[in-house]
């Protein structure tokens, strides 16, 4: 494995792991303001259980998160030193932000988990709502940092290196707005469908069960609603990579040919050597439409770039074809259980179940097709990643040893929230 392979391995292994804890941060806490509110409204104790039941899971989530995060903070500068010295000063509002919104998350998760009837119940539920604020301002600020990796903006080159800098400039790149929106949405999608996944397991097992078909209920509602927007956020999204990474758009979408009317190419697989995709489905002037909202508007081919600076297409494109699918899997869902409960019939809890992991998939796909699909360059068309990776040889020891950690952190997660969250509620919790 050459030093490059495995520092975006480690890279990549640590991404992953720790996205799914970010993103439990910020949509957690609404879920757990929702069953608050429906106990601060009705007296009812059952949805106080419940609230608190998710606080806990929440709480296991954001320290063991709290453990990864750290780690990549230290990854970056371990792995990548000449991007953190040249791009350290462009983007350090957004993480410095980020730490204090991240300070902030912590205080008000202890004084939700703790306060319970040591403070005034509006007080209470005014610390949830803190640290719902602060562990969504935390995931966005991160992605405006990333953001600016795709749209490098807040400074100027001379002779190579970055001069007159404006970091609020940088940390509100073009691409900000869309990709924080995108991560946003789907953070709330992917952990809706996660809990709904969750509770709908356990009514199986349990038909009847009040408890769970309430949490059941809530988190359908929250991932189920995120679903529907989702496709909008994503049209921004295109529009933009259409505009300011085309070589992207074109490795997403195996368009290897400029043309006008470019067809939406569905599933399928690429062969870089002759320019075509196998067993794909091609919808007439569908990409054309959708990246510019013109059945006529031309869109570049990747023939029309240097082959050194194509990403790895197969990849990317698989990874795009997996998000949009689940994606679009979960949005009909969604459209389904609201159907079924206009017609007052039961939810379709199998189908509840198998959607659980759909939007996590989705999401780790997604930021495959991000970081991936930047490739080669860490940041888009100013500094390539094999010129920011560390030259300490060896990086396969530090890989192998992080992975063994991660493994150890996610059965130790499982092992939490199975014995404090995964269960039904004795009779004495909702007395």
């Amino acid at each position: 494995m050459t030093d490059l392979l495995a520092a975006r391995s480690q890279m990549a292994m640590s991404l992953a792991f720790h996205i799914v804890f970010a993103v439990v941060g910020m949509a957690m806490p609404l879920l757990m303001l929702m069953a608050e509110g429906l106990w601060l409204r009705t007296g009812d104790r059952l949805y106080r259980t419940l609230a608190e039941r998710w606080a806990k899971g929440a709480a296991i989530m954001f320290a063991v998160g709290a453990v990864s995060g750290t780690a990549l903070s230290f990854e970056l500068g371990l792995l990548w030193p000449k991007f953190m010295e040249h791009a350290g000063p462009i983007i350090g509002m957004p993480f410095s932000l980020e730490g204090l919104a991240f300070f902030l998350e912590a205080i008000f998760l202890g004084l939700y988990f703790y306060g319970w009837d040591r403070i005034s119940r509006m007080a209470h539920f005014l610390c949830g709502l803190a640290v719902l604020v602060s562990g969504t301002a935390s995931g966005i600020l991160v992605v405006c940092a990333n953001a600016w990796m795709n749209h490098p903006t807040g400074f100027e080159l001379v002779n190579g290196l970055p001069t007159n800098i404006d970091p609020l400039a940088a940390m509100m790149n073009p691409g900000s707005f869309s990709q924080a929106l995108h991560m946003t949405i789907a953070a709330f999608q992917s952990v809706g469908f996660a809990v709904a996944g969750i509770h709908a397991f356990m009514l199986l097992k349990e038909p009847g069960n009040r408890f769970h078909h309430i949490a059941l209920n809530i988190a359908l509602l929250v991932g189920g609603v995120s679903a529907l927007i989702q496709p909008f956020s994503g049209d921004i999204s295109a529009r933009l990579c259409a505009r300011s990474q085309p070589i992207k758009l074109a490795a997403m979408e195996s368009h290897f040919v400029t043309e006008k009317g470019a067809p939406l190419i569905i599933g399928g697989w690429p062969d870089t050597e002759t320019g075509t995709v196998s067993y794909a489905i091609e919808i007439p002037y569908g990409l054309s439409l959708l990246a510019f909202h013109d059945p006529y508007a031309e869109v570049k081919g990747l023939n029309d770039f240097p082959r050194d600076e194509w990403p790895p297409v197969p990849i990317v494109h698989v990874a795009f074809q997996v998000m949009v699918g689940l994606g679009t899997a979960m949005a009909a869902l969604a459209v389904f259980c609201a159907y079924r409960v206009w017609r007052k019939q039961a939810l379709p809890l199998r189908l509840i179940v198998l959607s659980g992991p759909m939007g996590l998939i989705a999401l780790e796909a997604g930021w495959v097709v991000t970081e991936v699909g930047r490739q080669p360059w860490i940041v888009y068309g100013w500094m390539r990643t094999a010129e920011a990776v560390t030259p300490v040889p060896y990086l396969i020891v530090p890989f192998t040893t992080f992975s063994l950690v991660y493994l150890g952190l996610a059965l130790t997660t499982l092992s939490l929230l199975r014995a404090h969250v995964l269960r039904s509620p004795r009779e004495e919790e909702l007395a």
